[in-house]
């Protein structure tokens, strides 16, 4: 069964730091690059970070420097430690089980990140 669950969202100052977990069914999460997105209201949703099974990874120029991608493979866990914060960065946060072309094939429900100013 296909599963992605993710975890930690929340409302949080401006500044502030939150991190996010999406647990991964072993079938995806053995043979796939994971990814983070979000969509903000009226807007498309857009890759923030992705992470290949060595650890490879790669950021949107926004969140370079400010936010870091990682995986546990023992644990079938992917993570997206946030810090410095800002208003833009609110939306909806998704985790992706990525196919070979790096295209989202699973999605999780979503999780919602608020940042006040």
């Amino acid at each position: 069964q296909v599963r992605l669950v993710e975890s930690g969202g929340g409302l949080v100052q401006a500044g502030g730091s939150l991190r996010l977990s999406c647990a991964a069914s072993p079938s995806i999460f053995q043979v796939a690059a994971m990814g983070w997105h979000r969509q903000a209201p009226g807007n498309q949703r857009e890759l923030v970070a992705m992470i290949t099974r060595g650890g490879n990874t790669n950021y949107a120029d926004s969140v370079k420097g400010r936010f870091t991608i990682s995986r546990d493979n023992a644990k079938n866990t992917m993570y997206l430690q946030m810090n410095s914060l800002k208003p833009d960065d609110t939306a909806v946060y998704y985790c992706a089980g990525l196919d070979s072309f790096d295209t989202p094939r699973y999605w999780g429900q979503g999780t919602q990140v608020t940042v006040s100013s």
